[in-house]
């Protein structure tokens, strides 16, 4: 008998008329899914290289038939791109360093504290992810404003610490760690603050650089809620900034090729980081136990 792990279809299985009709049906449904999300992709990025002109043309094409290289430096410069690169970075930082403290302390918490009705309050932020976002947002805009928080970065770093999904990740992880290693540091003198910052996060850095991640991701690419936020035009993160001035109308002085161009740069960077720490997302998501 092969020692070798098998996959879920074998040489032997593909022998059967039903399974490799079926196998055939599978690979073509997949095929086809595949070019429907890779197809805007590739249609943004070519469009970027594209003539004015060439992008109108019928029957359309999906390769210029000139290339076009100055349009992303006329939308480099037309988006100020330096600027909000940096906003967006000072976000995403504020929102890891509170998220990662306070989430963090919560799953510690959770997972290695003798806390009363512990078991009551992982289900009820468990609980919480079954109630859509658009819900809340209205509570949480008029939360902000008493607090005087509206058009300050701190409206978008406080409430990234109350992420539910995090808090399970992070307590699965946290439950897998060995306790005995907490109480030979508390025995020592160690207080729970300093288990959970000089034990536990630099034993969890698979599953933070997987936060990291997924955090980078997100702040990069949201626009509604911060353009609801700020209403300081400096203060935009760059997704927002493009929407405003590229996406929504609000100014054309920029052609439809040169939009093209912006799309691409912004486009490029989480698709990158993406494509280059996949193994880094799935490696942490499986160790905190949280099987897709």
């Amino acid at each position: 008998m092969d020692s070798r792990e098998r996959g879920m279809i074998s040489n032997q299985d593909l022998r059967n008329p039903i399974v490799r009709v079926v196998y055939t049906v599978m690979v073509a449904a997949l095929a086809g899914l595949t070019v429907t999300m890779i197809y805007p992709f590739l249609t943004t990025i070519f469009n970027a290289f594209k003539s004015k002109r060439d992008i109108f043309t019928f029957p359309p094409k999906l390769l210029p038939q000139e290339w076009v290289w100055t349009n992303f430096t006329e939308g480099w410069e037309f988006i100020s791109f330096g600027k909000y690169f940096l906003n967006t970075m000072y976000i995403f930082g504020g929102t890891m360093f509170f998220s990662i403290l306070f989430i963090g302390m919560a799953s510690f918490s959770l997972a290695h504290l003798s806390i009363p009705y512990r078991k009551g309050f992982t289900l009820f932020f468990m609980c919480t992810l079954l109630i859509p976002g658009s819900t809340y947002m209205i509570p949480n805009y008029l939360n902000l404003k008493e607090l005087g928080l509206i058009n300050t970065y701190w409206a978008l770093w406080l409430p990234a610490a109350a992420n539910a999904f995090w808090i399970l990740l992070l307590k699965n992880f946290f439950d897998e760690l060995n306790k005995e290693l907490f109480e030979a540091a508390r025995i020592d003198g160690a207080s729970e603050l300093r288990c959970f910052l000089q034990l536990a996060i630099p034993l969890s850095m698979p599953i933070v650089s997987t936060l990291f991640i997924f955090g980078f991701t997100y702040v990069w690419n949201e626009w509604f809620w911060t353009g609801i936020l700020l209403s300081d035009a400096d203060k935009y993160p760059i997704a927002t900034a493009v929407y405003k001035y590229v996406i929504s109308g609000e100014n054309n002085s920029i052609g439809v090729n040169v939009q093209f161009g912006v799309l691409t740069i912004v486009m490029l960077p989480p698709l990158l980081v993406f494509i280059l720490l996949q193994k880094q997302i799935i490696r942490g998501v499986n160790l905190s136990g949280v099987k897709g």
